[in-house]
């Protein structure tokens, strides 16, 4: 094995690496598979600040978690703050599609949510 092969496998790690480094949320948009993780965002943040207005809160929705992928919502997603049966710790907004484009299926994404500073 030559040196050039040895390191080939080293560099393309890297160069992937950067990649994934300089991904970002604002780039997950939706497509006609995918239902972006921008968007699931944005649907939070709207809820938030609905919420916030009624009763004077002072919540900030962060980013969902990158690593979810989920199929593309043929119907308008809905929103709620995630109930405490669901196990999770902190407050959460959940983002859920009833059916996905191309099955019944539905899911859930929960968006963490933390207090203004």
């Amino acid at each position: 094995m030559t040196i050039g092969r040895a390191l080939l496998l080293p560099l393309l790690l890297l160069a992937s690496a950067r990649c994934l480094a300089s991904w970002s949320i604002e780039a997950d948009r939706s497509t006609a598979d995918i239902h972006g993780l921008f968007e699931i965002r944005q649907e939070a943040r709207d809820f938030v600040a609905k919420e916030n207005a009624r009763d004077h809160g002072e919540w900030v929705a962060l980013d969902p978690n990158m690593k979810i992928l989920v199929p593309r919502c043929s119907v308008p997603l809905e929103t709620r703050w995630t109930p405490g049966s669901q196990g999770l710790t902190g407050r959460n907004v959940m983002v859920t599609c009833a059916r996905a484009v191309g099955t019944r299926k539905k899911w859930s994404v929960h968006v963490p949510v933390t207090q203004k500073r």
